[in-house]
């Protein structure tokens, strides 16, 4: 085991672990512009040296980018919180306080999950209890090592507590959730409802992402373009191939508006290339031989179960593309499987909607038409309508949720007479 990411056995080691944190959170302030620095120079030490290998790393790059960061930590905490000082409001004074120590439990499915989550308990001034996913070991060390390359003081890395355990150790589950503040929970269902389940302190606050599905959808007046139809494709396959289609902002399906001026078979021979190069570009290292099944029965049963579906696929379970008809979302393949069905009108398809569509991604030639679509979503239960090509930019609100300020405390502070606030509050214990 790296010594970066510690292999835990006892309930001891994570007591241990949780106390240094605490310590850590305690008696050394670190304010958000001192992050936002730090977390530029992390984005510069992940480019090249192989780096480009690890799924998602690219995006994880643009979100560590000071103007990526700024305008959410000034949205989500105030004007003046990326300084860490007192700013006024009225009589009184507000200032962003940490919770403490923030623990993470990511989902096993996505390789920069552990280090994503941590960032943002860290923009908050937060120490980090981290439980690996045994699959994302070998990716949150490569990540995490070009951190410590940047990090020299150990500010960030000393505030980081990476440890590895299986997930069926109830007794070191728990011993995590005691020793925590705050938690940030990802995952599936039974996932969610596990980590939930265990002993928190009654003070811990708690921002859970838990399984959602997305969907994309375009208008005939877009794909029926043919100077538009190939940008508009490229778009769509980079949004399957990234995270391998197994994020929760992942299209699932495309939803495709039929259209009397352009033929479909057009627009799937334009879809088909972009997937094609997509895939030249990013190719499978490996695959499980259970993944290949599940790709494969997932062709033969969707051309057995109506004679009018057609598929397109390479000959290795590389990519796979499933034309039908329908407003109904189909269980999701995954895996580089787009299932595009054609509606008379997207908004039939909006309408089924059950809440469980977290992001919806569209091409839409005309804006009113396109708002009515967003209002549409909005009121089914989606949280996020974008851009094609756009699905997986991480941005707050996620999942509708702030995801830097329900790991803070905004205090607030009314002086017993009248005066300035000094900029900088050093201790309580500093007294006169």
């Amino acid at each position: 085991m790296s010594d970066l990411i510690h292999l835990v056995d006892s309930v001891e080691d994570i007591s241990r672990a949780a106390i240094q944190l605490r310590g850590v959170a305690v008696n050394k302030e670190m304010d958000p512009r001192t992050v936002l620095d730090l977390f530029e120079r992390w984005a510069a030490a992940l480019q090249g040296n192989g780096m480009e290998a690890v799924p998602g790393v690219a995006f994880f790059r643009l979100w560590l980018r000071q103007g990526t960061l700024k305008p959410i930590l000034e949205r989500e905490l105030g004007q003046g919180s990326v300084d860490g000082d007192w700013r006024e409001e009225g009589q009184a004074k507000l200032r962003v306080f940490p919770l403490g120590v923030v623990g993470h439990w990511p989902a096993g499915n996505i390789e920069i999950q552990p280090v994503l989550s941590l960032t943002c308990a860290l923009l908050g001034g937060n120490t980090c209890l981290v439980r690996v996913p045994s699959r994302l070991l070998e990716s949150t060390n490569q990540l995490m090592k070009k951190l410590v390359t940047v990090d020299r003081d150990g500010i960030l890395t000393e505030r980081i507590q990476l440890l590895s355990f299986d997930h069926s150790r109830e007794d070191l589950q728990s011993a995590m959730a005691r020793n925590v503040d705050g938690a940030m929970i990802w995952g599936g269902q039974e996932a969610v409802a596990r980590v939930r389940a265990l002993p928190f302190p009654h003070w811990t606050r708690m921002a859970v992402f838990g399984p959602r599905l997305s969907v994309a959808a375009m208008d005939a007046e877009v794909w029926s373009q043919p100077d538009e139809r190939r940008s508009w494709c490229e778009r769509i396959a980079r949004d399957v191939w990234q995270f391998d289609q197994q994020a929760c902002s992942s299209p699932q399906v495309l939803f495709l508006e039929r259209g009397a001026r352009g033929a479909i078979d057009n627009f799937i021979e334009e879809l088909r290339e972009a997937f094609r190069k997509e895939n030249q570009a990013h190719p499978r290292r490996e695959i499980q031989p259970a993944l290949t099944s599940v790709i494969c029965l997932a062709r033969a049963n969707w051309l057995l179960d109506n004679v009018a579906n057609r598929a397109w696929f390479s000959p290795s379970p590389d990519w796979t593309i499933l034309l039908g008809q329908g407003t109904d979302i189909p269980k999701p393949t995954q895996f580089r499987t787009l299932t595009v069905l054609l509606v008379d009108n997207l908004l039939d398809a909006i309408e089924k909607f059950d809440g469980s569509v977290q992001t919806l991604g569209v091409a839409i030639g005309n804006p009113e038409k396109e708002d009515a679509l967003a209002q549409a979503a909005g009121r089914r239960g989606v949280d996020r309508i974008v851009k094609l090509g756009r699905m997986h930019v991480f941005g707050s609100p996620w999942d509708a949720m702030d995801l830097i300020r329900p790991m803070v405390r905004i205090v607030r502070y009314v002086p017993s007479r009248d005066q300035k606030i000094p900029a900088k509050q050093t201790s309580l214990s500093s007294r006169p």
